[in-house]
């Protein structure tokens, strides 16, 4: 295991009485922080990407259940299951593609009805509700550091991968959109594995692509690299396959918001394209998660909801206007399928 390492950036603090969110929509040119006292608020800047990334999103779920709770309880209203679900509703449906979102809220839900299920069999007339509230804190709390330790055993994991089955002095490496410590409770996934070749002194130089439509690559990505001294390029996203030709790459590590059961993953828009390109040129691409974005409930990647976000994202960026008033198709997402994917880093084992 590594030594640990160290990050100067996070995406969310969580304090008793409020969450707060690091707002991603305007990095790295302001640093603002988006304060969330309820579900309803956490859900809308989920929906507004001020958090994103998967495992982020269902920590900060996991923190708005535990906040929508606390508001029912500060109202004086009795806590019941219809509530509770009425709750895990609002916060899903904010960002349907990512599944890591649905998995925290059905631990959180899991955990509230658990404890008044506990409440009723002991025969008690009235449940603690500050206690259910105690319970479902530390439950968040413990997703959160259950993703960070699990951003670790993924990158160590597949830096063990990579590394014996290509030995190389230092590495090129193509990434895309952001996978990092901004998008996780930890190391991140895709920048993970990075951080730790980086910390073995394997990193000859990280290439990453812009990523519409919100340039996460450019913002975000980029930004996160160069703050931890980790050797950067940014490119454009249409420019990878000429890299690739080029011989500029050694391998592509990219993250995933939902893996099917049969391997298909569902990531940023423009992933698949690089797959593709990949598979051309014979490059390795592989992808990094945890298991909690594998979904098992569904067989393969077209069965996956991708989202098609609206049209300002593309015409607009910061609200100023750069492009014809026309219509616009903004799929958010696509699907890599699996025999595109050389392997796929889970905390626990290699696909």
């Amino acid at each position: 295991m590594s030594k640990e390492l160290k990050l100067k950036i996070t995406p969310l603090k969580m304090k008793r009485d409020r969450l707060l969110l690091l707002n991603q929509i305007l990095l790295p040119r302001v640093v603002e922080w988006v304060e969330c006292f309820d579900a309803e608020s956490v859900s809308d800047s989920i929906k507004k990407m001020h958090v994103r990334g998967a495992p982020a999103i269902g920590i900060a779920a996991a923190y708005g259940f535990y906040l929508g709770v606390k508001k029912i309880v500060d109202n004086g209203e009795k806590v019941t299951p219809a509530k509770l679900n009425n709750i895990k509703t609002k916060l899903d449906k904010a960002r349907p593609t990512a599944v890591n979102l649905s998995w925290a809220t059905s631990l959180m839900l899991e955990s509230a009805l658990n404890y008044i299920e506990k409440s009723s069999l002991q025969n008690k007339k009235d449940m603690n509700s500050l206690q259910l509230l105690m319970e479902l804190y530390n439950k968040a709390v413990s997703i959160h550091e259950d993703d960070a330790v699990r951003c670790l055993q993924m990158s160590e994991r597949g830096a063990d991968y990579i590394v014996k089955k290509r030995s190389l002095k230092k590495y090129r490496i193509m990434t895309h959109c952001n996978a990092g410590a901004l998008a996780t409770g930890g190391i991140g996934t895709a920048l993970g594995l990075i951080r730790v070749l980086q910390q073995r002194g394997l990193v000859e130089m990280v290439y990453s692509c812009e990523t519409r439509p919100y340039l996460q690559g450019a913002r975000l990505t980029a930004y996160e690299l160069d703050k931890e001294k980790i050797p950067v390029t940014l490119i454009a996203d249409s420019m990878a396959a000429v890299l690739m030709q080029k011989k500029m790459i050694d391998f592509i590590i990219v993250g995933a918001d939902r893996i099917t059961k049969n391997g298909d993953a569902a990531n940023k828009i423009g992933t698949y394209s690089h797959s593709v390109n990949a598979k051309l040129h014979k490059i390795p691409f592989y992808v990094i998660a945890p298991k909690s974005t594998l979904d098992n409930s569904i067989t393969k990647g077209d069965e996956i909801i991708i989202e098609n976000r609206d049209s300002s994202e593309l015409l607009e960026f910061n609200g100023v206007a750069h492009a014809a008033k026309v219509k616009v198709l903004n799929y958010s997402f696509d699907v890599t399928p699996r025999e595109n994917i050389e392997a796929i880093f889970f905390e626990d084992e290699v696909i």
